[in-house]
């Protein structure tokens, strides 16, 4: 007997996501699993200082609040919910969603999945706060097969969320690996909420902006063989198109084999498909075998960090910047040490004759980093404050200076699968443990997708990028992408070759020295850059004002070039 799709939704893209989302996605239209992605490298950061503060806590509360709401609802129509809201502490959480359903009289069967924390392994130095295993939907596979109702997990690949789910609605084995792969790719669509329909979107302005207010969250078709219609409850706001999935599908991601514990998949056989409206057809994706290690996500303090903002304003920008600056290195060297890192950063965001002060204003930032929080706490503000009357014309500060305040580092290891233990704590408390399936890994090498023939140059008019290409960027650890994609064959065949590694550098001249990669995306009418080490030590240590790097590719849309007149 073929089953019918697994209609499975998102109901949270981040910690701090909205908090009605749960209830929407369970009232809204008819759903057979509801899944909640909470966790970040930078949310990680968080659990693990609450943690260190409290050991019963280290994990989502805001899940709790949500569920105490919708409990009942998910019960009544038999909906699952599956969350990797647990962060450090997922036998914690689910205690606590026991104790909410007795409280509410609700009979609840619930499980959870551990055995990603590897704090305890030895050899990953000093100062590691977490150490948590991406693991992949084996455990919360092995916990709906128990029968729960709601499953907790810890730190497992977003995607995993609907693998899990997927693999235990139609019995597929750890070899389905097109089946999974398929999974995986729905699941890298839906694990960012809103982001797949309609939020964060380069052509937002294209749309009924009534409808772009409160874009609704996505759920997903997904069949037996792995294909999915991305799609979203009728009546709700946003709009998922071939232009929202493409987006998204493009979002913090490298190389055309999307590895993870599950399956590899292929990126570069996705094919998207207009389907009906708010309705994209994910079908043709390729899956390899996993793997053999899983990717460790460590998370450290990394010292102490502190920031004072200088307004500067009207005439003589740059004299001015320099004027206090100096002033402030003189005061830092009369110390007996300077803080270990000192970066100054002036942003002109003044503008000649100006009929507002704050448009006549720029900001000089300044960045400090040490491990002793005294070198960059009371010594840098009292510095900075103490120039109130003895520095330049209309000195003032954004805010006064804080006592400064710890920061992480995020450092991804690889640790063999095999030394990773995968338990399912089921509804009656039993301990399963949940093998991962030996890798025998024989890929056959990537083939460079051939450019397409070059648009023949009919004149060009100098213009901002974004008026045909969208682009959407993030973060892995220090690492940023930027994803590229145009809407026309025509505009592919001038992309694929204008946007060269050499072209994004003259474009970003931030990503100057930096290894730069590009992969070609031909069915998404794509190109996905990977930028190594512009983030640093990652979000968690703030090395940029845009940490996330998730401005990076309107920056890129908003510069000029060459467009042929054609396309515009």
């Amino acid at each position: 007997m073929t089953r019918p799709p697994l209609r499975i939704a998102n109901a949270s893209g981040f910690y701090g996501d909205r908090h009605d989302a749960l209830r929407e996605m369970l009232t809204g239209g008819p759903v057979d699993v509801v899944t909640g992605d909470y966790l970040a490298e930078l949310t990680m950061l968080i659990l693990g200082r609450d943690l260190m503060k409290d050991p019963s806590a280290g994990y989502a509360k805001s899940f709790l609040r949500q569920l105490e709401e919708c409990l009942g609802t998910a019960r009544e129509q038999g909906t699952k919910i599956v969350v990797n809201a647990g962060g450090l502490n997922p036998a914690g959480l689910a205690s606590r969603v026991r104790e909410l359903a007795g409280r509410l009289g609700i009979e609840t069967r619930v499980a959870h999945v551990e055995g990603d924390d590897l704090r305890a392994r030895p050899g990953w130095g000093e100062g590691v706060l977490t150490a948590n295993a991406y693991l992949g939907g084996q455990g919360i596979t092995a916990c709906l097969r128990a029968g729960a109702d709601v499953v907790v997990t810890g730190r497992v690949t977003d995607a995993a969320l609907v693998t899990g789910p997927a693999a235990w609605w139609f019995d597929w084995g750890a070899e389905d690996h097109d089946a999974l792969a398929g999974a995986v790719v729905a699941g890298h669509v839906l694990e960012c909420g809103a982001q797949a329909t309609g939020g964060n979107y380069a052509f937002f302005g294209e749309h009924d902006p009534r409808t772009m207010l409160r874009p609704g969250f996505p759920l997903a078709e997904v069949h037996a063989d792995g294909s999915s219609v991305i799609t979203k409850h009728p009546g709700t706001g946003g709009v998922v198109d071939l232009g929202t999935v493409t987006a998204q599908l493009l979002y913090e991601t490298g190389p055309v084999r999307y590895a993870g514990p599950d399956v590899t998949a292929r990126l570069d056989s996705v094919r998207l498909a207009q389907d009906g409206r708010d309705r994209v057809r994910i079908e043709g994706v390729r899956g390899e075998a996993p793997p053999p290690t899983l990717k460790v996500g460590l998370c450290r303090i990394g010292g102490h960090r502190n920031q004072v903002e200088f307004v500067l304003t009207g005439l003589d920008i740059e004299a001015k910047a320099a004027y206090v600056q100096a002033q402030l290195e003189d005061a830092l060297a009369r110390g007996k040490q300077r803080p270990r890192e000192v970066r100054w950063e002036l942003v002109r965001t003044d503008r000649p004759d100006a009929d507002t002060q704050e448009t006549a204003s720029a900001l000089l930032r300044l960045v400090v980093r040490d491990a002793d929080p005294e070198l960059v706490g009371r010594r840098l503000s009292g510095a900075a404050v103490e120039l109130g009357l003895s520095g330049y014309p209309g000195f003032t500060l954004t805010a006064p200076p804080g006592r400064g305040a710890p920061y992480g580092v995020f450092e991804a290891a690889y640790v063999p699968r095999g030394e990773v233990e995968q338990v399912a704590v089921l509804p009656e408390g039993t301990r399963q443990m949940v093998p991962l399936p030996r890798v025998t890994r024989v890929l056959e090498p990537v083939q460079t997708p051939h450019l397409p023939p070059p648009l023949l140059d009919r004149g060009t008019r100098c213009a901002p990028l974004g008026l045909i290409a969208g682009a959407r960027s993030g973060d892995k650890g220090g690492d940023a992408n930027v994803g590229v994609w145009v809407r026309s064959d025509d505009a592919w065949r001038w992309l694929a070759h204008e946007l060269t590694v050499e072209r994004l550098a003259q474009l970003l001249p931030e990503t100057e020295g930096l290894t730069v990669t590009r992969h070609l995306l031909p069915e998404l009418r794509a190109l996905n850059f990977v930028i190594e080490g512009l983030l640093g030590e990652g979000v968690a240590s703030q090395h940029r004002f845009d940490p996330q790097a998730k401005g990076l590719g309107e920056w890129l849309r908003s510069r000029c070039v060459e467009i042929p007149e054609v396309l515009l």
